[in-house]
């Protein structure tokens, strides 16, 4: 069992001695361009941060960088203090245990490899430290080396290794301990585009065959939406939700999230009239109107929404075109092999349409061509512009 729970953590970073005064000096307006909260005390980096991990789950931490996700890996691994909360590893608190005592392994960014020693030195080395017997060493390494694929490369020193396999090195040296948790900080970041896929497949694969927690941070959403059985979206230090991907994509919370899960990007038609008559809504986005189904006005319904301006979103993959819609000029087609992304000014605003090359039958879209779009009122979304929460 390797259950974790992080209850109310909280991470300041002090001030350095004298700032404190100075930073009571700044303007509102000048606070406000700082993502993260400044106190008295310090920088906030987390807060208020509650999440419960189950046995054997994986976990991805995503968000913008300087959200606090890797702040709060550091704290899981014992290299940050925790300021408040309480972080429990196997029913155990573990807020003032060393890190070497927390049955926990990390695989960092930079590889963090020896230079000096060979692959299977590398590996050795943790274990060597726990005086465990050269037979166990010796099986734990070959068993790691041949479910990364590297067993030939024991013998090399990582500087004639590419950065994929540096980077199985890595992740070898950390599952040979056999630790309840692993931990991951953007393991993939520094590879190409075509490594990165590989690795995804391969920390899949390798997830299916070690008995271990996993809590992995990064800031790449198809990491986050391909790896995790439930992702937390964090932003300037508060998580903004918790689900599987599925739930985060069709269902998320608030603006932020929706803008920052899918790519491309949601399209949001901000001013947009959400009218409600006898408890039936329907909503004008530029200039069209859709009346929006059963399970909509009973969701707006039990929330006593009346009529107001909200901000509209629709998912580019959910924007069609045809010979109704709403009027639109291309601005610019981007063929991406089995889609096409044309992006497109419609009554002064930029719409994002994701169309498969199999639905245009051969026909060409070119830069500055006149178009139609709509969507299904289903598939729409609705935010309060005033708390960017999802109405629907």
């Amino acid at each position: 069992m390797a259950e974790v729970q992080l209850k109310d953590i909280k991470k300041i970073y002090p001030h350095a001695p004298g700032e404190s005064k100075r930073k009571k000096k700044k303007t509102a307006e000048e606070e406000k361009k700082v993502n993260l909260q400044v106190t008295d005390e310090g920088v906030v980096a987390v807060q208020e941060f509650n999440l419960d991990i189950a046995d054997k789950e994986f976990i991805v931490l995503v968000g913008p960088s300087g959200c606090g996700k890797s702040t709060t890996l550091r704290m899981v691994a014992g290299l940050e203090e925790i300021t408040s909360g309480e972080l429990y590893i196997d029913g155990k608190l573990m807020n003032d245990v060393a890190p070497k005592d927390r049955d926990i392994a990390m695989v960092f960014q930079s590889y963090a490899l020896y230079p000096h020693m060979t692959v299977r030195e590398n590996m050795e080395f943790p274990l060597k430290l726990q005086k465990m017997p050269k037979n166990e060493i010796d099986r734990r390494v070959s068993q790691a080396a041949e479910t990364l694929g590297i067993t030939q490369y024991l013998d090399r020193k990582p500087k004639a290794l590419s950065g994929g396999q540096r980077q199985r090195v890595a992740i070898g040296r950390a599952i040979v301990r056999e630790p309840k948790v692993l931990l991951m900080d953007e393991p993939l970041s520094n590879l190409d585009a075509k490594l990165r896929n590989q690795m995804r497949a391969e920390i899949i694969k390798l997830r299916a065959q070690i008995n271990t927690t996993f809590l992995y941070v990064t800031h790449d959403q198809v990491e986050a939406m391909t790896l995790g059985d439930r992702i937390v979206i964090m932003r300037d230090g508060y998580i903004q939700q918790i689900g599987t991907p599925q739930e985060v994509f069709n269902h998320p919370k608030n603006l932020f999230v929706a803008g920052f899960i899918g790519t491309p990007q949601m399209n949001f038609f901000p001013n947009t009239t959400l009218a409600e008559v006898n408890g039936r809504y329907a909503v004008e986005v530029l200039g069209r109107k859709y009346e929006l189904t059963g399970a909509q006005n009973e969701a707006l319904a039990a929330k006593g929404v009346k009529s107001m301006s909200v901000v509209a979103g629709v998912r580019p993959v959910h924007v069609t075109l045809g010979s109704e819609g709403i009027a639109a000029t291309v601005d610019v087609n981007e063929m991406m092999g089995s889609e096409l992304h044309l992006h497109m000014t419609a009554g002064g605003q930029d719409v994002v349409a994701v169309v498969p090359t199999t639905a245009l039958e051969e026909r060409s879209i070119a830069n500055g061509s006149a178009v139609t779009f709509s969507f299904q009122p289903k598939l729409m979304h609705l935010f309060d512009p005033a708390t960017e929460n999802n109405l629907i």
